[in-house]
């Protein structure tokens, strides 16, 4: 696998680009929009701890684990939310996609839709990864559900795996989707975006 190294994607309403500490008030705000950071099994960072996110975050890049994005309004710059890359395993040709959220308004939008389609075409097509993986809290539901409409397959459940935010250990539900899937799970983004929508 080629390294996983900072770019822009862009497609559609959004762009990724390399998360900055420049993006820490755009992240705050899009956090304010539904106070994500009051969800229990989120790692939507607090207005007050948003700046030490960001620094976690790219410590992970300068360790080579973690590629994180701010996902920006393709039109306004505004941002959205955030994304990554991580548990990079080029050994193995393995990577994640993970520490994904955005503000409420854009929930359940294209730009979910839009912004897998871009990390996992450049994580098949470009960097020559054989699986891409996702990881998710046993009690978040609503991130289970649009892992499964993407068209990943459930491996199963790692039982006490990571701590919460409040202490509290979660188990993990593991998906993944391999090269051999992407064709299929491609097309079928591809179609969902080209819908209209209501």
């Amino acid at each position: 696998m080629q390294a996983v190294l900072p770019l822009t994607l862009a497609a559609g309403p959004i762009r990724l680009v390399p998360l900055a500490l420049d993006h820490v008030p755009g992240l705050q705000a899009a956090a304010a929009d539904g106070e994500l950071w009051n969800l229990r099994f989120s790692s939507v960072p607090e207005p007050v701890q948003t700046r030490a996110y960001v620094e976690t975050a790219l410590r992970g890049q300068a360790d080579g684990h973690r590629l994180p994005f701010a996902v920006l309004d393709a039109a306004s710059g505004e941002v959205l939310g955030s994304t990554s890359y991580h548990d990079i395993v080029p050994a193995i040709d393995r990577v994640e996609i993970g520490y994904t959220w955005y503000a409420r308004r854009v929930q359940r939008s294209a730009v979910n839709t839009t912004a897998k389609l871009l990390l996992l075409s450049h994580a098949f097509e470009t960097l020559g990864a054989q699986l891409v993986g996702w990881r998710t809290d046993n009690f978040n539901h609503a991130s289970q559900r649009a892992i499964e409409r993407l068209g990943a397959k459930r491996d199963g459940v790692l039982r006490h795996h990571a701590l919460r935010r409040d202490g509290t250990v979660r188990d993990s539900v593991m998906y993944s989707l391999t090269v051999g899937e992407w064709p299929e799970v491609k097309a079928h983004l591809n179609w969902q975006l080209s819908r209209p929508r209501a």
